[in-house]
């Protein structure tokens, strides 16, 4: 017979042990076997974080407890970071030892050098002291002379010598020669103004820029040269990676830059400390009808540059050229450059620059060309609200003399004077100056370009008045000028503020800013340019169909008197309709001897409208084929944008077909108007006034002819 030994007969001793333990509370260890260590190992790699469901799954999977799966997870994730850290750690030590080192090498280095001007050794601080010592007295010496001989002159011509104008610096006056303790009511109320008018915005080529080099130390050219070089390495990378540097923004889907990605790779210092500053990010890409080795050379040109981008560049000028690159294709080209950029509407703050450009050609039929900010703190320059990172272009030979142009576009802007409530959603994103906008902006110049060429074959053109290519080519590009012009004045430098009867909600107000004209190429005198931007609650498409067709010009072109207008003549500058030059007769008895040259395209970004009006002889001479650089133009016209809403559907006016498609379109109306002959020094106050209401009738007929009065 078998009798229990003890334990009451139920189990051996080690279960009742294991049993025992348990009721103490002690916690029985399992360890996992290697199957399933590296079936966790290999889930571990793509799930670091495992949510409640995928840890069921994987306990089943490995009949393990899900508390299990979650403590081996949690322990994992801590013994990873704490290898990471002892990595960087050896990193920083190593890091630290080499410094150290070199710090020891500098101290060394320092007890052995010369004195550069007789190659004896340094002097010691006694030396020193003696040296600064004597310097100082004789600083004393020279300031007492130089007060002793402008006593003595001024005892002989009777005035002090602080009074005399030579030697005070010129402080330039605004074109309004306002004073800084002058409001503007104060001086609204005389019935002339007394002005300055020495400036004129629209010049370019002769701007009076602050950083003026008679050349650039070693040192600095040396320390030139290595920032470029870095910006150039650094957009590389940024051009030829996409994820995880770039990734797809869920407001438009376009390209921006991952910052925490990308500080890991590009460790950069913000210029910017304050709640206003932001960083914008964005890449494009496309196709544009022109060689490479031309682009590069336009782009390297500052003046080529502006009338590539004549809607994103106002101004530009290149310092100095510090390498001119190899012969044939410019790699290893370096400059230092400036440039002013301002789009849309006086409302949108321009954004100037002090950079560096350099072009490498990476391999054959390839080229990169970076811009990078360049602090010029040093010589005089006043703080620029942005700073380029680099930036720039990729550049790739394709068959059939086109290119494809990769842009990147990196900035951080100090939006301290806010942007008007108009624009501040577009200008905020990465659309405004993006990389989208320059390609967009390429392309349709370079379309614009190979039509000028006869490169492309336009097939909706009106009249046949041209008697050559030259002719055709003359008058566009008179109507290049005229934009360039146009786009000049929307800075609006030196503005003033007018009140208005428009709504406050919908309307920005009239801008108005006054400059005297002495430039070929535009009427001389006094001209008065005025501006003002509203909202609509119509797609971009409907408002530039307006504006553009001529049977519709009587509705809103307050100087038509209500009589019609007549196309005479268009050229095709792009294969979409309305991208066209042309010729309009305006029906006006008494001025039968004045036309009306006017410009217009559109994009997937904006549109513009632009005309002036322009004599007989003057258009007969540019379709002739003559140089049209001379002939003075005046242009007035339209810039219309989306509002950067899509999506939040329409209102007002807007048709069912177009509601949902954009919240609506931002127009900028501008005039421009010669008000008085080059001889005069005065301007009147009611010729500001009649613009000013020049433009506002403008508005309201706008307005009243897309049954949009409402808004007011």
């Amino acid at each position: 017979m078998d009798l229990p030994m003890g334990n009451g007969g139920g189990g051996s001793g080690d279960e009742q042990e294991a049993a025992s333990n348990t009721r103490k509370g002690k916690k029985s260890y399992h360890r996992h076997t290697a199957e399933q260590i590296q079936q966790l190992e290999t889930f571990f790699k793509d799930y670091p974080h495992p949510d409640e469901k995928q840890r069921r799954q994987l306990s089943r999977r490995l009949e393990l407890e899900p508390k299990q799966i979650k403590f081996w997870f949690q322990n994992k994730r801590t013994q990873t970071k704490a290898q990471h850290e002892r990595a960087d750690n050896s990193v920083l030590r190593a890091e630290n030892d080499r410094i150290q080192c070199e710090n020891v090498a500098i101290r060394e280095a320092l007890k052995n050098v010369i004195c550069p001007a007789c190659g004896g050794p340094p002097f010691g601080e006694h030396e020193r002291r003696l040296s600064l010592q004597k310097l100082q007295l004789e600083n004393a010496q020279l300031k007492e002379e130089h007060q002793k001989v402008s006593n003595l002159l001024a005892k002989y011509i009777g005035k002090p010598i602080s009074q005399f104008e030579s030697l005070i610096p010129m402080v330039p006056r605004s074109s309004l020669g306002f004073s800084p303790g002058t409001s503007m009511n104060q001086r609204l109320g005389n019935p002339a103004l007394d002005l300055d008018l020495s400036y004129s915005p629209a010049s370019s080529n002769n701007t009076a820029f602050p950083y003026q080099l008679k050349g650039i130390p070693n040192m600095e050219k040396a320390l030139m040269l290595e920032t470029a070089a870095g910006a150039m390495d650094e957009l590389i990378r940024l051009l030829r990676i996409n994820e995880p540097l770039w990734i797809k923004s869920l407001d438009d889907g376009r390209y921006v830059l991952h910052q925490e990605s990308y500080g890991k790779l590009f460790p950069t210092i913000n210029h910017f400390r304050n709640s206003n500053a932001r960083v914008e990010s964005s890449k494009d890409s496309d196709i544009v009808t022109v060689s490479g080795m031309h682009l590069v050379e336009m782009i390297l040109d500052s003046e080529k540059w502006v009338d590539l981008f004549p809607t994103i560049v106002t101004k530009a000028k290149t310092i100095q050229v510090l390498e001119t690159g190899t012969l044939g294709n410019r790699s290893g080209s370096l400059q230092l450059m400036y440039g002013k950029m301002h789009i849309l509407s006086p409302l949108v703050p321009p954004r100037e620059f002090y950079f560096l450009r350099h072009c490498q050609q990476i391999e054959l039929g390839l080229w990169v060309i970076v811009d990078v900010s360049y602090d010029c703190s040093l010589q005089n320059i006043p703080p620029s609200c942005s700073w380029r990172f680099p930036s720039g272009c990729m550049i790739q030979e394709m068959p059939n003399g086109c290119s494809k142009v990769t842009w990147v576009e990196h900035v951080e802007v100090d939006d301290k004077n806010q942007t008007h409530r108009l624009y501040r959603d577009l200008i905020s994103g990465s659309l405004a100056y993006g990389a989208e906008r320059w390609i967009v902006t390429l392309k349709r110049m370079c379309e614009r370009f190979s039509y000028s060429n006869g490169e492309i074959t336009p097939s909706h053109e009106l009249g046949g008045e041209f008697s050559s290519p030259e002719g055709r080519r003359s008058v566009m590009k008179l109507s290049h000028r005229m934009v360039k012009n146009f786009c000049g004045i929307l800075s609006m430098s030196g503005k003033l503020d007018f009140p208005h009867q428009l709504s406050e909600l919908y309307n920005s107000g009239v801008r108005v800013s006054v400059h005297r004209s002495r430039e070929p190429g535009q009427p001389g005198g006094i001209i008065v340019s005025a501006a003002t931007s509203l909202w609509l609650p119509l797609p971009p498409q409907n408002v530039f169909d307006f504006i553009r067709e001529e049977k519709m010009r009587v509705q809103w072109d307050v100087l038509s008197d209500g009589k019609p207008v007549h196309e005479i003549s268009r050229i095709s500058i792009g294969a979409h309709l309305g991208n066209s030059i042309s010729i309009i007769q305006p029906f006006i008895p008494a001025e039968s001897n004045m036309l009306m040259l006017q410009e217009s395209w559109m994009d997937s970004l904006g549109s513009l409208v632009v005309y002036a009006p322009i004599d007989m002889p003057s258009i007969n001479m540019a379709m002739s084929g003559e140089d049209p650089s001379n002939i003075p133009i005046l242009p007035s016209g339209f810039v219309i944008s989306s509002d950067g809403h899509p999506e939040t559907g329409s209102a007002g006016a807007s048709t069912s077909k177009n509601a949902g498609m954009s919240g609506g379109s931002l127009l900028t109306v501008a005039f421009q108007i010669l008000v008085s002959s080059p001889s005069s020094k005065q301007l009147n106050m009611e010729s500001v006034a009649t613009v000013n209401t020049l433009i506002s009738s403008t508005v309201q007929r706008i307005k009243a002819a897309l049954n949009c009065s409402g808004l007011d």
